[in-house]
């Protein structure tokens, strides 16, 4: 079986090594850079599969270096962010992130989306290991939602929705990082003039209350 590269983007000497230890014991291929310029000289030497890049980082941000690297490249891309990068974290998933972590995080969950990641990239590779892109499936940390087969996975387990929650999913996890109101939900999904909303606030609890 193939190793899969990642690499590790991180000005934080001790979070870099530390991720490393941690990715390393799980047998995958380490790369590390100590910001946005370093990491995207190693993606141009390497095949890397997958990228954790920080977002606050001396000379080149992580917002920068994954809004460059999506010039050419399509593997995903986790960020890490503080708490207070909340806006940053928006404009990363917006200009081409898959995904994010908060610091500080236990190594448990950042390889569980490290893992839920590179399941989406290598099921949709064909044999001649180029990515098939498809639109239709989306994921979002470890939630996974596939309109052709109208099927819905948190970290990798089927999780059942009726209709219409799977229809407010499927708006809300095609655009991550917009915020949309009741009225707004209720008009796209229903297709009609918003009435009551008190409906949508209904499902969307019961939607949380599944993922």
């Amino acid at each position: 079986m193939e190793k899969y590269n990642i690499l590790v983007v991180e000005d934080d000497k001790e979070i870099r090594d530390g991720i490393e230890i941690f990715l390393k014991s799980q047998n995958y291929n380490v790369f590390k850079a100590a910001d946005g310029i370093e990491g995207l000289q190693v993606i141009e030497r390497e095949e890397i599969h997958l990228a954790i890049v920080d977002i606050m980082m001396p000379r080149m941000d992580g917002v920068t270096m994954t809004m460059k690297l999506r010039e050419k490249y399509e593997f995903p891309v986790i960020m890490l962010s503080a708490k207070s990068e909340e806006t940053d974290k928006v404009i990363g998933l917006n200009i081409g992130a898959d995904d994010y972590v908060t610091k500080p995080f236990t190594p448990l969950e950042l390889m569980a989306r490290v893992n839920s990641q590179l399941r989406r990239y290598t099921k949709f590779m064909n044999k001649s290991g180029t990515e098939v892109k498809n639109d239709r499936v989306h994921v979002l940390g470890g939630l996974e939602l596939n309109e052709d087969t109208v099927e819905v996975f948190v970290d990798g387990n089927p999780v059942k929705m009726t209709p219409i929650e799977f229809k407010i999913l499927a708006l809300l996890i095609r655009t991550p990082g917009r915020v949309y109101s009741a009225e707004e939900i209720y008009e796209r999904v229903w297709n009609e003039k918003a009435i009551n909303t008190d409906t949508i606030m209904v499902h969307v609890r019961n939607i949380r209350d599944k993922i």
